[in-house]
């Protein structure tokens, strides 16, 4: 079981309210029962480290475990409403990286596809016949090609759960290292991860545009960051 003394949090942002850090991997955001340290018990950790004995951080969103990349923790009960309204409301945008294996014959995709568990697998989520399951949409857009590889930007217009994994899995492009969808294995294990985050402070009412570092483990895409501000 992994050790979360063991884990490195960067920390993206943070002040009296809010915090945003970028997740590594294999790390649930809550926890599930099992006894496995989860994101939250480092974001506590590191409150009480910086004095803040009173704070208690509560995740506004959450990734799945092979996920990376931006989770918004709410530091005060009183102003964390405002952003869930924001998350109910679709005026959190939030914006993924993706690598799939191939070359898209397409530029950008808009995916509007219901979804559902799949009930041979509960495991998995699939997507479903019109009329059946719960709505869901997708943004996708090609950011770079090389190497047999493709680097995409996504948007959520939903959040279902493994939205993205299922929704480019659907596409014939399943994420490289999502093995639970089809994509090859990796020993950089799953490709994707939530690179950057624009919401309205929950106080000052300031846009605030967050994102992380540029992920390594994506590999390198001379002129992507670049792209992702177009």
């Amino acid at each position: 079981m992994r050790d979360a003394s063991d884990v490195h949090l960067p920390i993206v942002f943070e002040d009296e309210v809010l915090l945003a850090v970028d997740k590594p991997a294999g790390l649930i955001v809550h926890a599930d029962g099992t006894g496995a340290p989860t994101l939250t018990d480092l974001v506590e950790d590191h409150l009480g480290a910086c004095g803040h004995t009173n704070a208690r951080g509560q995740a506004v969103q959450r990734l799945d475990a092979p996920t990376t990349g931006l989770v918004l923790f709410s530091l005060d009960k009183a102003t964390q409403p405002l952003l869930d309204a924001q998350v109910a409301g679709h005026t959190m945008r939030k914006r993924y990286l993706a690598v799939v294996a191939g070359r898209t014959a397409w530029e950008s995709r808009v995916v509007d596809a219901p979804m559902g568990r799949d009930r041979h697998d509960s495991r998995r989520m699939r997507v479903c016949r019109p009329g059946q399951g719960k709505p869901a949409q997708t943004r996708v857009r090609r950011l770079a090609a090389a190497g047999g590889r493709t680097l995409l930007v996504v948007e959520l217009g939903s959040g279902r759960r493994h939205q993205i994994r299922v929704h480019l899995a659907s596409l014939g492009f399943p994420i490289v290292g999502d093995v639970l969808y089809g994509g090859a294995r990796s020993k950089e294990g799953l490709l994707l991860h939530a690179y950057a985050e624009e919401l309205d402070h929950p106080v000052s009412g300031e846009r605030l545009r967050l994102h992380t570092v540029w992920p390594a483990r994506l590999g390198s895409w001379p002129g992507a960051e670049r792209l992702l501000g177009s």
